[in-house]
């Protein structure tokens, strides 16, 4: 579930915005009564609504396989709770990436940082394996943060303050960041 908010919020939002960016899509855009705010919502709830059909089929298929998840109605609302916050956190840097840089430079941009903060989120490598101050930066980076959230909450393991008040504030953050630099042309 992790990998899936990664891909499609970051990445796969900020390539497509950034080559909507560069054909000139959105500065066609511009001249409509559209605000920015409204347009940068308008991309987020529909990377939300990509994502809820990805999870849907991740969980009936891990579930058909045998995963078996501890389930309380806190555990659910929590693991609910952490996908929004860190969807809303990686569309805002993929936003901010889209906004700011050529479309070229953004693509390669966007996959970099998503193999960094796929690295450094404990979905490839377990955190505790990771030198001490990467093991640290994992819990307030938004991909370690959701990835730690997500095997916490559905695992039934005691859950870290930190984790949770980092995707906040970085799901607060990188979208009001982008659209206060966000670039249409």
């Amino acid at each position: 579930m992790s990998l899936a908010v990664l891909s499609t919020s970051l990445v796969a939002l900020s390539i497509s915005t950034g080559f909507e960016r560069s054909y000139g899509v959105l500065k066609r855009l511009r001249t409509t009564p559209l605000p920015m705010r409204t347009f940068i919502a308008a991309k987020i709830l529909s990377i939300l609504v990509t994502e809820l059909i990805q999870i849907v089929a991740i969980v009936t298929v891990a579930v058909l396989l045998g995963w078996n998840p501890h389930t309380s109605a806190a555990s659910l609302a929590l693991v609910v709770l952490s996908l929004i916050l860190a969807s809303a956190a990686c569309a805002g840097i993929g936003l901010f990436l889209a906004g700011r840089l050529a479309a070229e430079v953004n693509l390669a941009a966007a996959n970099g940082l998503y193999l960094l903060l796929l690295l450094g989120s404990g979905m490839v490598i377990p955190t505790t394996s990771l030198p001490g101050p990467f093991s640290a930066i994992s819990h307030v980076i938004p991909s370690g943060a959701l990835s730690d959230l997500l095997h916490r909450s559905t695992t039934g393991r005691p859950l870290t303050v930190i984790d949770l008040v980092s995707l906040a504030l970085w799901a607060v953050a990188a979208p009001l960041l982008a659209v206060r630099t966000f670039r249409v042309e």
